[in-house]
């Protein structure tokens, strides 16, 4: 459960993207014109319309089977189960999957906005974790160079498809661990101008092999220290309960000098006028 006496930071919808409510567990989300029920932990509290009125706007709504998966059940006719919205110059793909994500975490538009506010056109961007490449995708729209590493192969491949439906290309694609990449780059010497990580609270690497953040948070955090340029920015995102605001903030303050740590609560309003929590954020300004 969120600190509320922390500084938040709240993300903005867009058009093609509304948090319409929230509330018993569960969240209701307009992608372009779909309208989907998904399951959120963080949604504790009362929603603000009836659950009846959510099943008549949705078009897909999630029943989870175990903790981590289940089967998305259609409550319209003919609602696809592929399509596409835009952010901005962005052209993103959506897709129902079996673990209640359908390619993209609409919180993040607070961080795309930085990158494109904040990254030079020749500088070099390392997008770790990078899914399906929304930050990838920004960050080499302002015409920087941009790494993109996920463990997944098949997250690459979708990535890949954001990045030529958004008319862009020469995004370098690594197929690897994040945390095994940076210690090489930082065998090589390399710098980078913007650095953003979103790790899970619990991942594969490309091997298989299983790992938790919080046995990982501080080496990425050193790592990333380690490679970012003298006037660099780097964004973290955690939403794991096992690590606190505070424990961010002790490691900020370890490695990088406190005046420049912007730490957060990352929050979405909905429509309706609740308020959803999304994690914590860590930004080292340039």
């Amino acid at each position: 459960m969120p600190d509320t006496t922390n500084p938040r930071l709240y993300t903005q919808g867009w058009d093609d993207y509304e948090l319409i409510d929230a509330g018993n567990g569960n969240k209701l989300e307009r992608w372009g014109n779909l309208i989907t029920i998904r399951p959120e932990v963080q949604a504790y509290f009362k929603p603000g319309k009836p659950f009846s009125e959510w099943q008549r706007l949705a078009h897909w709504q999630f029943i989870e089977t175990d903790k981590h998966a289940g089967t998305w059940q259609a409550l319209r006719d003919a609602a696809p189960k592929m399509w596409e919205i835009s952010y901005r110059q962005l052209r993103l793909q959506l897709e129902l999957t079996r673990f209640k994500h359908i390619g993209l975490f609409p919180e993040q538009r607070s961080n795309w906005d930085y990158i494109s506010e904040n990254l030079r056109a020749d500088g070099r961007f390392l997008n770790l974790f990078a899914y399906t490449g929304a930050a990838s995708c920004s960050a080499r729209q302002t015409g920087a160079e941009a790494l993109h590493v996920d463990s997944v192969k098949a997250l690459i491949t979708w990535a890949h498809t954001n990045m030529e439906r958004s008319g862009l290309n020469d995004i370098h694609w690594i197929r690897e661990d994040a945390l095994k990449f940076v210690e090489r780059e930082l065998k090589r010497g390399r710098h980078y101008q913007g650095i953003i990580m979103d790790p899970p609270a619990w991942g594969l690497g490309a091997k298989g092999e299983k790992w938790k953040l919080e046995n990982k948070l501080e080496a990425l955090i050193e790592g990333a220290q380690g490679l970012l340029a003298k006037d660099g920015f780097l964004i973290l995102n955690t939403y794991s309960p096992s690590i606190s605001l505070a424990e961010i903030t002790r490691l900020a303050h370890h490695y990088f000098a406190p005046q420049r740590c912007d730490i957060r609560e990352l929050w979405m309003r909905t429509t309706t006028g609740k308020e959803l929590y999304y994690g914590n954020v860590l930004r080292v300004q340039p």
